[in-house]
């Protein structure tokens, strides 16, 4: 791979974040798991805004060298989108989807790492 698994998942977590991706998280499966090293979880608003997020995955680890096992198809009223890049998983989730499943409880021994969106400049101030 053309980058390192660890920063590619991380940055597309950063990437989710900063396209309003809710309560973006990377959880670090690589002492629990030996099918996945990361699950990059973040929340959408609508099927539309997971529908966008999942294409935004795909634009930015595309020239990265990475791309998705196979390519998920996704309904208009779709609450989960997965996305397996074999040492990554991305997941897309509705709220309510997210709320139930709660897969960071379910993977409670991974190492959990919050991503929030890069912080907007401060506007110039007039002296």
């Amino acid at each position: 791979m053309a980058t390192d698994v660890r920063e590619a998942a991380f940055g597309c977590a950063a990437m989710l974040a900063e396209h309003n991706g809710g309560d973006t998280v990377v959880l670090d499966l690589s002492k629990l798991s030996t099918w996945t090293d990361f699950f990059v979880v973040t929340s959408s608003t609508s099927s539309t805004h997971l529908r966008g997020l999942a294409r935004r995955v795909e634009e930015y680890l595309g020239p990265l060298g990475y791309s998705p096992l196979r390519r998920p198809g996704l309904a208009d009223d779709e609450q989960w989108c997965l996305i397996d890049f074999g040492d990554f998983v991305v997941h897309i989730m509705a709220a309510e989807a997210r709320e139930f499943y709660e897969l960071e409880k379910l993977w409670f021994g991974a190492e959990l790492t919050a991503v929030n969106a890069p912080a907007a400049p401060a506007p110039a101030r007039e002296e």
